[in-house]
């Protein structure tokens, strides 16, 4: 595969994450990475506010020779991948929460699903439930807060092990990670659901999309 310019954006340091795993499986690409420092977190601003800082820093990636985009971003995918792609001249590749493997593969019939107030509230991510979590209960605990902890590099170990607990006393087996600031934390939560819980992400999956779709480019 020839050399590419790879765009990943998110709104604050959970993309990082996704740059690491797509440089380590496409260590050829030229991977240029922009955030949203002034205005993260997303999870619970209005969806239009969020197009609004979303759309110049994707056009500016273009402007600056990305030939793909990967939106390392759940409340952006999920609440605004169609418009954007309409806008943007190149492909765009998203990330949303792994409902669908979650459902496949639990045992309890229990999942959990740990994302931002406003992935939660998406037209995408109901679609998902529909889709894929028939006949199997989704939780959805409030972890509003945790951008924001990693961000600012607070992290409030109990609060985290908390919701761990609450959704495994639950009978979740399958605990799913809706956010890029979330994996900065995913071995504590691996830790914490130890032995009760699988934790799963999308970055593996979203590598794959990503070769596709740069093998299908010119």
């Amino acid at each position: 595969m020839k050399n590419r310019k790879i765009g990943v954006f998110d709104s604050g340091v959970g993309g990082l994450s996704v740059v690491q795993a797509i440089q380590k499986a496409l260590p050829e690409s030229e991977v240029i990475y922009k955030d949203d420092k002034q205005h993260v977190p997303y999870g619970d601003r209005d969806v239009e506010e969020i197009h609004g800082f979303v759309l110049p820093i994707l056009k500016s990636l273009v402007d600056e020779g990305c030939e793909v985009i990967v939106v390392a971003c759940n409340t952006v995918t999920t609440n605004l991948i169609e418009p954007l792609r309409k806008e943007i001249s190149v492909p765009l590749v998203g990330m949303e929460p792994m409902v669908k493997p979650a459902a496949a593969a639990t045992k309890t019939g229990v999942i959990a699903v740990c994302a931002t107030p406003k992935t939660l509230s998406s037209r995408r991510y109901r679609w998902l439930k529909d889709e894929y979590a028939q006949g199997v209960k989704v939780l959805e605990p409030d972890c509003s807060d945790w951008s924001y902890m990693i961000e600012s590099n607070q992290l409030d170990r109990e609060k985290v092990a908390n919701i761990v607990n609450s959704v495994c006393s639950q009978g979740a087996d399958q605990i799913v990670l809706g956010c890029t600031h979330y994996h900065w934390i995913e071995q504590i939560i691996k830790e914490l659901a130890a032995g009760r819980a699988t934790v799963i992400q999308p970055e593996q999956p979203v590598i794959e999309q990503l070769k596709r779709v740069l093998a299908q480019l010119p």
